[in-house]
């Protein structure tokens, strides 16, 4: 029998068969692990090195540097910060010659065959330290090419987020590159934490404004000169006075000017001239904003504003806090026309939303009139081409999906989706609505920068938030965490979960790639996963059609859940012991024959939420309700000793899993409760056995949930599952699913407790 801790360790030694004391450990310790931290915003220039729709940051240099000559050195330098250890692999395709040093070692130079080979991608595996951690790229110019492709593997998945070296850009984000040298020249020592002052090379891209720029005021140098034109400037005043006094605000203005404190009008400057007015403000910390319209005149587009209190001059500081942005107090955000709808005040004052205004057709001559189009825009800096950036920085995933021990708070990815599916039902059950307004938060945390997370493709070409949504090509990006997404909906109506569950649905119903039958399969040309099936997306997409179905009436969502379970049982149901195979391989014709535990588990667990919601009319659900007892079957003759199940279930001698287990008592209490099965008794004696096994063998006293696989590929041999799939303290494919299931085993429990309407009349004599 696997074991994973001693037993005065374990859940059932503190608390026994009390449940609800389970699940709340569980849920207070995942929540108390998991803090309410944002996104980090940051200063990035979009002059820089931009990242390709895989993640890969782009570093052509022809483009760049078209006047570089044969032989010519250029260098490109960033940062990684590491907040444990994190094993990466990384990619690199090379234009022309390439030298990669990780902390300071040479760890890639290229071959010949390298830089020759237009398809030729390079795999390293890389370890990030605690702390900061060098990336240093040499690369050669020849005619062929100059430059490379540089980022992690499965950008989308396994985020490499990079700064900027140098004491100088502290805080940035970004690579910096140097313009081309000769080899010959001496180059320094490298210390990419120093001065770039150190270094004697020009470094890219300027973070300075050139001398003529910086005689002209903010305005007008980020802007130009465009009479009619608005934009907004925001900042904070600090007030530290208590007495009281109204602040004095007063200045210039070039044009027309309006001037909010706290979203309360204070100034209303119809013309160019100056201002001043005492307006009352809170003690601390109050916001300022202006809309400022260049006039027709020659005169520089500008205004100067000054604040004091009782004499004192007030400081000013940037309203978000921005990492590079120091010496900053302003972000600026236009130009708007004076016709353009103007935004609502309190939408203004926010970084999680992007902003229309109306731009004129650069190509009258094209088309043969002067027409309109939208453009969507965002908060910038009075620095050269720098807009502020939001970054998820919380928990970076290794090459094994593990974690560690920072937050996983405000990422959308689809073990997390269990997470907070598990979270809710918890809540609810327990009847603890903070721990249900926890997860909503969560999925709110990611949903209400969707919309800005889709401009930021536009202008970077990756996001650096909501990666997998974005970057949406997979049922594993949207699926699971769009199905929490709307079972959260019922806690908040939060309005961003509309469009984006269309958006899923659209993906889901008219664009994901299907066998010819219909059948949902990964196409992933080039990929590890190249023409095949995979048992888990049943739960990647069959949850989420159930509850948009719901949400919408849209009944064809339904009955494509439905259709789903039928067609994969055709190509993966291994009928000698009623069971799954993993995974079909189209290349080969055939399954792979093993019945991974977990990829069981997505199965009966997805089949549970589809029957719960299919109209017992429905024609498939005879079908269904056979299968769901086929499986069961199939599952509960190879539930082993101490009633968990082997990560491959049909192979005695690999380990004993968590979170396939989880899953089979789910189902099984489900089946139990909604009255789907033929023979009940066997089941309910099943999930008892799984759930006091859980919390004997997997769930610590301390809530910590040991014995989940990490993320799986795939493979024709049992061996790979159980020697190379690891598991992984608090993964988070099981820490959801273990609340899910103590709920299930749970609300069986109670409705086997209810008295039973008894067939036979009973008279009072």
């Amino acid at each position: 029998m696997t074991t994973y801790f001693s037993e005065p360790q374990s859940m059932y030694y503190r608390f026994g068969e009390d449940q609800d004391q389970v699940l709340k450990v569980l849920a207070e310790r995942y929540i108390g692990a998991n803090a309410q931290a944002d996104f980090v915003y940051r200063v990035f220039q979009k002059s820089g090195i931009l990242q390709n729709e895989k993640g890969l940051y782009d570093l052509n240099l022809s483009k760049r540097f078209p006047d570089a000559q044969k032989g010519q050195i250029s260098y490109a330098a960033a940062l990684v910060w590491g907040d444990e250890d994190r094993n990466l692999d990384v990619l690199i395709r090379c234009y022309g010659p390439v030298r990669f040093y990780f902390n300071e070692q040479l760890v890639y130079r290229s071959t010949v065959m390298d830089e020759i080979n237009l398809d030729a991608t390079v795999k390293l595996g890389i370890d990030i330290k605690p702390g900061w951690n060098t990336l240093l790229l040499e690369m050669k110019y020849t005619p062929a090419g100059f430059g490379c492709q540089f980022g992690s593997d499965e950008g989308k998945v396994r985020i490499l987020n990079v700064l900027a070296p140098f004491q100088e850009r502290q805080g940035q984000a970004g690579w910096v590159y140097s313009k081309p040298i000769s080899s010959e020249e001496n180059h320094p020592e490298w210390n990419l934490l120093g001065s770039e002052e150190d270094h004697k090379l020009e470094w890219l891209p300027d973070v300075q404004w050139s001398e003529e720029k910086q005689m002209q005021p903010s305005l007008e140098r980020i802007y130009g000169h465009l009479p009619g034109q608005q934009v907004y400037a925001w900042t904070r005043l600090v007030n530290r006075d208590s007495s009281d006094c109204p602040i004095r605000l007063s200045g210039q203005s070039s044009g027309p000017l309006n001037i909010w404190l706290n979203g309360v009008s204070a100034v209303q400057l119809k013309e160019t001239g100056p201002f001043e007015v005492n307006i009352a403000a809170a003690f601390g910390r109050n916001d300022l904003l202006i809309r400022s319209e260049c006039s027709d005149t020659a005169e520089s587009w500008n205004f100067v504003i000054n604040a004091t209190v009782n004499g004192e001059q007030l400081e000013l500081e940037l309203p978000q806090r921005v990492h590079g942005a120091s010496g900053e107090s302003w972000l600026f955000l236009g130009p708007f026309e004076s016709e353009d709808v103007e935004p609502d005040l309190q939408d203004l004052m926010r970084t999680d939303r992007v902003f229309k205004r109306n731009v004129l057709n650069d190509n009258p001559e094209e088309t043969g009139s002067q027409q309109v189009r939208k453009e969507r825009i965002y908060w910038r800096l009075d620095r050269p081409d720098a807009w502020i950036r939001p970054y998820y920085e919380n928990a970076m995933l290794s090459n094994k999906w593990t974690v560690g021990s920072v937050t996983n708070y405000g990422r959308w990815d689809y073990p997390l989706g269990v997470t907070v599916y598990g979270l809710l039902q918890t809540g609810r059950y327990l009847q603890r609505p903070d721990i249900s307004r926890y997860a909503s938060e969560h999925v709110q945390s990611c949903t209400r920068m969707d919309e800005y997370s889709l401009w930021d493709r536009e202008q970077y070409g990756f996001p650096a938030v909501n990666q997998q949504l974005v970057m949406m090509k997979m049922l594993d990006n949207c699926g699971s965490f769009g199905s929490a997404m709307l079972e959260s909906y019922s806690e908040c109506q939060e309005p961003t979960f509309l469009p984006i569950a269309e958006r899923i649905a659209d993906f889901m119903l008219t664009r994901l790639e299907r066998q010819e039958d219909g059948a949902f399969y990964r196409e992933c040309i080039g990929e590890f996963a190249e023409n095949t099936m995979w048992a888990d997306d049943l739960y990647m997409s069959t949850p989420f059609l159930v509850r948009y179905a719901r949400l919408t009436e849209n009944n064809s969502a339904l009955d494509e859940a439905a259709r789903q379970f039928l067609l994969y049982r055709k190509y993966l149901f291994m009928p000698e012991f009623k069971i799954m195979s993993h995974v079909y391989d189209f290349k080969y014709g055939q399954a792979t024959q093993i019945p991974w535990g977990r990829g069981n588990g997505w199965t009966l667990f997805s089949l549970s939420e589809v029957l719960e919601a299919l109209p017992a009319e429905h024609s498939e659900r005879p079908a269904l309700i056979a299968f769901f007892n086929e499986l069961c079957e199939g599952y509960a003759a190879l539930q082993g000793e101490g009633g968990l199940w082997h990560q491959v279930l049909n192979d005695s001698e690999t380990y004993q899993e968590a979170s396939c287990t989880a899953m089979f008592a789910y189902g099984f209490a489900r089946g139990v409760r909604f009255g789907w099965l033929y023979q009940p008794a066997r089941y309910i004696e099943a999930a008892e056995r799984a759930w006091n096994g859980l919390t004997r063998k997997a769930i610590d006293r301390q809530g910590n949930v040991h014995g989940v696989c990490s993320g799986s590929r795939y493979a024709f041999t049992a061996e790979y599952y159980n020697k190379d799939l690891l598991t992984v303290t608090n993964d988070n494919h099981g820490i959801g699913i273990m609340m899910l299931a103590g709920t299930e085993v749970a609300k069986m429990k109670k409705h086997l407790a209810q008295p039973k309407v008894s067939s036979t009349a009973v008279t009072q004599s």
